[in-house]
């Protein structure tokens, strides 16, 4: 193997460091999910953190409603209406918004994890910078939706409604109980859209059957349907939420270089703390290693002339094993056991040629040119 291709193999710089895995490298379970957790974490509690005034939430809302009629794009009213009607709708709905969201996504994020390794990383960060950036909006827009404005709006909480079919109480979506613990006025942006938005990239990308393909279509637009019908989100909420995918779309690699920056100064110091975490470098051949194929050439330097000191093919005879020069593993060979050799050879299995040749399979190299010439010029 060439010399380039070979320290490129085994590059063991900070790419390569192994508690982080070079470029294109699985990633570690024992690190990903940690840094999942955290974020998830960190989004949680901001959602708490940033209820916001009530008041201030029923205003964004009211004026979101006004800007959708506005416009006609107030298409929550009809779908709550028809999710309120029939049960057969809105029992399943209720059941998709508390549920999938918290499903689906994990289990894709599981599935590049295993089977898209290469794509992971990057699909990853897309997820995690569009959450945090979905936190700030929470923050800067306490929303109230729909199914807690007055009834006067037209509006009817179905996950209330329908709340003796499910595990939800009649609060929120969380399990029965724990609604308090929930910020109800987080609406701005939908996250369900957004996440529900990221998933169906997903398997569009790197699904390969044309269900696949199916539900990565499906699977957003049906969410989008179901917190609008639901009355958990404004269709203004659900736009919100494609725009956070966008963006946190577009800040993916200036996230990943930062991040890759942190790591370069990071991994000398893991290096020299554990320095037995680092993987090697690679394994390059040494200047005048082996003869080349076709040129009788050691090193880049021609046989004879003066490379007697930078090639050695002595073995090294112990224990019954034999390690020829360049041999990595040594072979478990009896001296005199290679091919061609006599019964009674010497130790190492040459045999004797004629006086001036080599042995067969035995490359040139510097000391059989200086033994010719200091022959031939002895004899004349």
């Amino acid at each position: 193997m060439p010399q380039t291709e070979a320290q490129g193999a085994g590059n063991g710089g900070i790419s390569g460091h192994r508690l982080f895995g070079g470029p294109g490298s699985r990633p570690r379970w024992w690190t990903e999910l940690p840094l999942i957790l955290l974020v998830y974490g960190a989004y949680s509690a901001g959602r708490l953190l940033a209820r916001g005034d009530v008041t201030t939430a029923v205003d964004h809302g009211l004026a979101i409603l006004r800007a959708e009629k506005a416009l006609n794009l107030n298409l929550e009213h009809p779908l709550n209406r028809w999710f309120t009607a029939h049960a057969s709708l809105g029992v399943p709905a209720d059941f998709w918004y508390a549920s999938l969201h918290y499903l689906v996504t994990p289990l894709i994020l599981i599935w590049l994890f295993r089977s898209r390794a290469v794509h992971y990383t990057a699909a990853r960060t897309w997820l995690m910078v569009s959450t945090l950036i979905g936190l700030v909006g929470f923050s800067l827009m306490p929303t109230c939706p729909p199914r807690l404005l007055d009834a006067s709006h037209g509006f009817v909480d179905t996950m209330a409604q329908y709340s003796d079919w499910g595990w939800w109480g009649g609060q929120a979506s969380a399990p029965r109980g724990l609604g308090g613990m929930t910020n109800q006025y987080a609406a701005m942006p939908s996250l369900h859209v957004g996440w529900s938005l990221w998933c169906g990239v997903m398997l569009w990308r790197h699904g390969r059957t044309p269900l696949v393909r199916a539900a990565a279509v499906a699977y957003p637009l049906l969410t989008t349907i179901v917190v609008m019908g639901t009355a958990n989100h404004y269709f203004f909420d659900a736009l919100a939420g494609i725009a956070v995918m966008l963006v946190g779309l577009l800040l993916v690699r200036p996230v990943r270089r930062g991040a890759d920056r942190a790591k370069a100064r990071l991994a000398p110091v893991l290096a020299a703390v554990l320095p037995g975490r680092a993987s090697p470098g690679g394994d390059s051949p040494s200047p005048g290693g082996a003869e080349s194929a076709g040129g009788g050439r050691a090193g880049g330097r021609p046989v004879g002339v003066g490379a007697a000191t930078s090639v050695t093919h002595a073995s090294v005879v112990s224990g019954g094993c034999q390690t020829s020069a360049g041999e990595r593993i040594p072979h478990q060979r009896k001296p005199g056991a290679e091919p061609g050799a006599k019964p009674g050879g010497k130790p190492g299995g040459r045999s004797r040629g004629p006086k001036g040749t080599r042995p067969a399979g035995r490359p040139a190299d510097a000391g059989d040119g200086a033994a010719a010439t200091a022959g031939g010029a002895a004899r004349t």
